[in-house]
């Protein structure tokens, strides 16, 4: 019999339930902080921590996945209480002196690294610093906490529909026209959901219509997140500078494999100048394929590259991406992911009954020989209100004796609708996520939640992510359930190949691109925001890295999530991408699913969590320090 997750039926449940746990989260939390500071045990500190933090990221998820209205607004109430007690945790002078006070010359390894961690958080935090300014920390954290809730909510809330004749549908698939059938007044509706969004930017022949939608969907979260937004960088320019740091990005990156502000700096400009040439010859491209159709074009509009990417892709590389869709039918690709996985790491995928907080997601128990390591779940389909993007969502950290539960939120083609064909970005996105929750997995087996999971510094969080996309582009691998939704055929290896060829033009505009979201989100955290013009930095960054023009009046910085996440440090994403280049190096491109490499990898990287610095454990996987060629040969290949 199945043992039913405590944690599920949290966050299926309804309001009363999860006050109660945050209650009960609260006093349990309370008792184990007692008996750390009188017998200064590092299992009671730990659980105290862990306790909160549960409760916690379960009322994260409820408020970006529950259907119900006021079960979001509670799970936001009761994360910002746990932040809130979280936070007096680490600005407690007395749990600081006996974390600090504690012999650990006979601890293991990872517990001195995640001791020495925790300290310099709490230093970081202002634990050192005099009663009122800890006072005054406390009081920006939790509106921190809150003001950056509800520039999350409203993105989540904030779709947009573009009203369009039927002929703003010529180009895009059958199944996808099918689903949009006109209204009474003869028009059709899109969405900036997407599965609506992605297609129609790409298929559309329709460059107006375009246009239409590409604006409406960085229009979203206006003009409310205006305010909130401004909060946001006022707040932590405030704190960073309250704790002594001239900038937030400079506070942010002390904890990180980066350290620096002007390290980021750097960084974007070395990669935004590596990818230069590169994105000029792609640009080029683009521009001549436009004017086939308007000789009159003087510039690729932003509305145009997806769909101008493509026309080359299908024409001068021989690759249409209308094709490939039928062999990537939703439950076939999360079928075979869950089969790739498991041969490459020795687990199993069960489905398993628990709890859920919508019929559409699905849970499964990740098994090795005959042991539930973890549990996932699945929710991968668009509904209103809920999260619109792509992410793993940590339910439970897992430590010897706990199992680790997290759920992957997704906007996947939902096969309620029809046929649910997957573009393959879309399939990539599956794998990159999927990505996340097998590192959260796998490296629950230590003794502290504190060392497990994606404890890692947060900028390498993502390489194990970006490296598992690399599955995605091997023929070997898609042919195992990359087959035609009607005739059953395996994907043709020349139809992979050009594929793999076809993706490899525009990436120096993609490295680009976000390069210029890198740029963004540190020139907003890096300026004073008493004199800031957030419109104009936009433009700015867009116009330096990308080339092309700001359309006048669009704002994408209200609907962009990771401002709030992850604030300064988007540059995350090609720094982890770095790395990830660098550790397929060690796997057989002429066989990925060798269980060697993959077990080596889960052994000495994923497998261990935040036990070690991150640069060591990737050390101990390639037997060097991570570089840069792999990424730069694969940049200029």
């Amino acid at each position: 019999m199945q043992e039913t997750s405590a944690a599920a039926a949290l966050v299926a449940g309804g309001s009363d339930a999860l006050t109660t746990a945050a209650d009960e989260a609260a006093a349990t939390a309370a008792e184990h902080l007692g008996a750390f500071l009188s017998l200064g045990e590092l299992s009671a500190y730990d659980d105290a921590v862990s306790t909160l933090g549960r409760v916690r990221n379960l009322a994260k998820l409820a408020q970006m996945a529950h259907p119900d209205a006021g079960v979001r607004t509670t799970a936001a109430t009761v994360q910002q209480d746990l932040d809130k007690r979280l936070t007096e945790i680490s600005l407690d002078p007395a749990v600081y002196r006996t974390l600090a006070g504690r012999d650990l010359t006979e601890e293991d390894s990872a517990t001195r690294h995640w001791v020495g961690r925790v300290l310099r958080d709490m230093r970081l935090a202002g634990v050192d610093r005099d009663d009122e300014t800890r006072a005054r920390v406390r009081a920006l954290q939790d509106e921190l906490t809150a003001t950056g809730q509800a520039f999350e909510r409203t993105i989540a809330s904030s779709t947009r529909t573009a009203e369009l004749p039927p002929s703003a549908l010529d180009g895009l698939p059958e199944d996808y026209v099918a689903a949009h059938p006109a209204g009474d007044d003869g028009l059709v509706r899109i969405t900036t959901d997407y599965p609506d969004l992605v297609p129609f930017l790409t298929y559309s022949r329709d460059a107006a219509a375009r246009e239409q939608l590409w604006r409406l969907n960085n229009l979203r979260a206006y003009p409310e997140n205006e305010s909130n937004l401004r909060r946001l960088l006022e707040l932590r320019r405030e704190l960073a500078t309250l704790l002594g740091f001239a900038t937030w990005a400079d506070f942010v990156t002390a904890n990180k494999m980066i350290g620096s502000e002007q390290a980021i700096a750097d960084f974007i400009a070395r990669i935004s100048t590596a990818a230069r040439d590169r994105g000029d010859r792609d640009y080029a491209v683009l521009l001549d394929r436009k004017r086939v159709d308007d000789p009159t074009a003087e510039a690729v509009e932003p509305w145009d590259n997806m769909y101008l990417t493509d026309r080359v892709r299908a024409e001068q590389f021989a690759f249409d991406s209308q094709a490939v869709r039928p062999y990537l039918e939703y439950h076939a690709v999360k079928d075979g992911l869950m089969a790739v996985a498991a041969e490459m790491f020795g687990v199993e995928f069960r489905p398993s009954e628990q709890p859920v907080w919508h019929p559409e997601v699905e849970a499964y128990d990740v098994v090795e020989n005959g042991a539930v390591l973890g549990r996932i779940y699945l929710d991968m389909h668009p509904r209103a209100d809920k999260f619109n993007h792509a992410a793993m969502f940590t339910m439970v950290v897992g430590k010897q004796g706990r199992t680790p539960e997290c759920t992957l939120l997704c906007n996947l083609p939902n096969p309620a609708n029809g046929r649910a064909l997957l573009q393959p970005s879309d399939v990539r996105t599956f794998f990159h996520e999927f990505g996340h929750l097998l590192h959260q997995v796998f490296a629950s087996a230590g003794r502290w939640s504190g060392v497990g999971g994606v404890s890692v510094e947060w900028d390498f969080v993502e390489a194990p992510s970006q490296l598992l996309e690399e599955w995605v582009r091997n023929h070997g691998v898609l042919a195992r359930f990359a087959r035609h939704v009607d005739t059953g055929e395996a994907i043709p290896a020349e139809t992979v190949a050009a594929m793999r060829a076809a993706e490899e033009f525009g990436k120096g505009m993609l490295v680009r691109q976000q390069m210029y979201y890198a740029a963004l989100s540190l020139e907003l955290h890096r300026r004073d925001p008493s004199t800031l013009d957030i419109d104009a930095v936009e433009k700015e960054t867009m116009e330096f890295h990308t080339p092309f023009r700001h359309p006048e009046g669009t704002k994408l910085h209200l609907s962009f999530g990771h401002l709030n996440g992850y604030s300064a440090m988007y540059y995350t994403y090609m720094w982890s991408l770095v790395i990830a280049k660098d550790l397929f190096t060690a796997f057989d491109p002429d066989d990925l699913l060798d269980p060697g490499p993959a077990g080596r990898y889960r052994e000495k990287v994923i497998g261990r969590g935040g036990s070690a610095p991150a640069a060591e454990l990737v050390r101990d996987f390639l037997g060097r320090d991570y570089d840069f060629e792999a990424f730069q040969a694969w940049l200029v290949s």
